[in-house]
């Protein structure tokens, strides 16, 4: 293809981050979760829990529902994508599941605030929560086709830096215009608009249909300049779906590279993706902070997340995803630790003074970090997936990649679900991520730096 087509090819892929992210960091982290925690403590509490109990249960709740939906992407994904790889089609498939994206996070607007819909606003979300996933998965198959060996790793830094951008442009626009303080105005301190109702939270209720409406536009450039390759001699074979992903599994099972880098994703993705899932909710539920304030955090983390995953890729592209992942899974599990060691109160044994500010400044430090460095790990380790991709079945390859990022998806919210319940504390709740991120860790002895493909020239 002309240079031409293939600048607006990979523009067009970019944008795909700049019109989803905004579901992750507003509805996912900083906004919609902690409202959905804030909601499900005070129901709990109007049922006769103690705050600490109520907390708990919120907690537990909210865990299961991301249990739930990461099982279901975990063993749907490889199918799905070896569907596609045999068909050639990905665009259909990225329609569909942009369309339930677009019903999930409207459907948050549901959730009212005493609590009589605490479970369909779970459900809502869950469905979104879906779509934006498999979504990402057939978007991230098309990675291979937009450059070379060394040209990857920047070009997924990059998307992933304009994804982090354009959650922050949207979560800016969410918390100046919707999400509501106590006084019930916003977060810049104006009148809720549109005539919405503050009393019913329909103010900070009307940010899921904001990220709907936000996905919807900002998807135009990508189906009109993402098109699916014409397929070649291989891919048009009929051959049986089962059959490809069994041949497909056996030499991932052969290849100790690949099944180490995989197993090893599959655990510290999962400690990542509980930091993104329950950073809001330990804000709100353990530090205390209102919606607003969990959304000045997530303005932070964001910024760094976009800086700081720009210049990831160029580090990737310098030394390699390898060394970029291992750096970045150190650092997280310091960030897990301090979330444990932390409460209004103290510091690893180390007490504030009364009133003190200091663990605010820690956590919104926290944020930083975890923001930068998580999107450098999730940029890093979508290049070392393509290094271990099979070039003819790449979305195959990713539906794999999305298997073993949720094939243990159950696990740290199940984790953080019995040792919050077992502790009766949220902090205590964060213990087994640290020890996914460990896991993680040491499986990355055997992932070779260059990755494994030439084991997919090989016949199972």
């Amino acid at each position: 293809m002309s240079d031409r087509v293939l600048k607006r090819r990979i523009a067009g892929w970019m944008l795909f981050d700049w019109a989803s992210q905004p579901f992750y960091t507003s509805l996912w982290t900083f906004i919609f979760a902690p409202f959905f925690a804030i909601t499900a403590t005070q129901m709990f509490m109007a049922q006769g829990m103690t705050e600490n109990a109520a907390d708990a249960q919120a907690q537990s709740l909210w865990s299961a529902g991301q249990m739930i939906t990461g099982l279901i992407i975990a063993f749907s994904a490889p199918f799905l994508g070896a569907i596609a790889d045999s068909s050639g089609r990905r665009r259909p498939w990225i329609a569909l599941f942009s369309i339930l994206l677009f019903v999930g996070a409207w459907g948050t607007w549901f959730t009212v605030p005493d609590g009589s819909t605490i479970m369909l606003g779970l459900v809502m979300f869950s469905i979104g929560f879906i779509g934006a996933e498999f979504a990402t998965i057939f978007t991230n198959s098309y990675l291979p086709s937009l450059g070379n060996h060394t040209q990857i790793g920047k070009i997924s830094g990059n998307g992933f830096a304009i994804g982090y951008a354009g959650g922050f442009v949207a979560l800016a626009v969410s918390l100046a215009v919707f999400a509501q303080t106590a006084a019930g105005t916003t977060f810049a301190g104006l009148q809720i608009p549109f005539g919405l109702n503050p009393d019913a939270m329909e103010g900070t209720r009307a940010v899921g249909p904001f990220v709907a409406i936000w996905f919807a536009i900002f998807m135009v450039p990508f189906f009109l300049w993402v098109h699916d390759e014409k397929t070649n001699g291989k891919s048009q074979e009929k051959t049986s779906v089962v059959a490809d992903l069994k041949a497909s599994l056996a030499k991932v099972i052969k290849s100790r590279s690949t099944s180490a880098y995989l197993l090893s994703a599959m655990f510290y993705r999962d400690a990542l993706n509980a930091l993104y899932a329950f950073g809001g909710t330990y804000a709100a539920l353990v530090l205390n902070w209102s919606v607003p304030q969990i959304g000045a955090f997530g303005v932070i983390a964001i910024i760094t997340a976009a800086i700081f995953t720009w210049l990831g890729g160029k580090l990737d592209t310098r030394f390699g995803p390898k060394p970029v992942i291992v750096v970045c899974v150190l650092l997280l599990i310091g960030v897990s630790a301090i979330i444990v060691g932390m409460s209004r109160e103290q510091l690893f044994g180390i007490t504030f003074a009364e009133g003190s500010s200091m663990p605010d400044n820690i956590f919104y430090l926290c944020g930083a970090i975890n923001g930068a460095v998580g999107g450098i790990l999730q940029s890093a380790s979508r290049t070392m997936m393509v290094r271990h991709a099979d070039p003819d079945r790449p979305t195959e390859a990713f539906g794999l990649y999305a298997l073993s990022g949720k094939g243990t998806a159950f696990l740290a919210p199940a984790l953080i679900t019995a040792f919050t319940l077992m502790s009766g504390s949220v902090r205590h709740g964060f213990l087994p991520v640290i020890a996914l991120f460990l896991i993680g860790l040491v499986l990355l002895i055997w992932v070779k730096p260059e990755g494994d493909r030439a084991a997919w020239s090989k016949p199972s």
